[in-house]
């Protein structure tokens, strides 16, 4: 499995790939974006209404100590916002990765595996749809385990080991449903669940590196369709 880890780094700055690379960390900046200009903009809004909402019931003389209030929390808010950005890199990753899965898997079979039957592009409403799943399972899971954030180390952990499972099954299931229908390709990642997770492992590690995780979705796809070869031949 490090050798087909090894692989997909390898191939992530090849020429065929480049543009590929350039698209994905494109797309997934612009969400990032966006997802924190909304919250943004609705973190103001609530600060807005409560300092108003504290000074109609309460009158002037609470006007200074409330908008001293309403700015902690906008710079509070702020500096949450970015860390909620890093840590929602694997939604957003799970979103880029259904525009591009397909484009990154056709150039990994055509490397590595030519005498093989190529595979057959997955729909795009099928990749997508796949992809919000993913999304909306990660922020579930990732709302469940914020309070543990409060323990420190145990939540970074719980993050990470969460994170591994909702790729690893994500990009598992993109790859082998190239080659078979999505039933088996589902059947196929539950029998070898231990495989596909130590795989989501590997992912999850890449997603942990500030910069660098922006080009998961090519990692990703390159490493589980190298996996899905091998269990397949197994």
């Amino acid at each position: 499995m490090l050798d087909d880890a090894i692989k997909a780094i390898t191939q992530l700055f090849a020429a065929p790939l480049r543009a590929v690379l350039w698209k994905s960390v494109g797309l997934a900046l612009a969400l990032i974006v966006v997802v924190g200009i909304v919250l943004e903009r609705l973190i103001v809004h609530l600060v807005d209404a409560g300092s108003a909402s504290a000074e109609a019931t309460f009158g002037a003389p609470v006007h200074w100590p409330v908008n001293a209030v309403a700015w902690l929390l906008s710079i509070a808010a702020g500096l949450g916002i970015i860390v909620g950005s890093v840590m929602l890199m694997p939604v957003v990753t799970a979103m880029v990765g259904s525009f591009f899965a397909d484009q990154i898997a056709d150039e990994v079979e055509r490397e590595h595996y030519p005498a093989d039957p190529p595979g057959k592009a997955v729909p795009l409403w099928l990749a997508l749809w796949e992809g919000v799943k993913t999304a909306l399972l990660a922020l579930v899971v990732y709302l469940c385990a914020a309070p543990l954030l409060l323990f420190a180390g145990f939540g970074a952990v719980v993050f990470f080991l969460a994170t591994a499972y909702v790729l690893g099954r994500e990009y598992f299931e993109l790859a082998a449903m190239r080659l078979r229908p999505r039933a088996e390709a589902k059947a196929l990642r539950r029998r070898n669940a231990a495989m596909v997770y130590v795989g989501g492992l590997f992912i999850a590690a890449f997603v942990s590196i500030p910069i660098v995780n922006l080009a998961t979705p090519l990692f990703a796809m390159a490493f589980m369709v190298h996996l899905h070869k091998r269990l397949s031949k197994a």
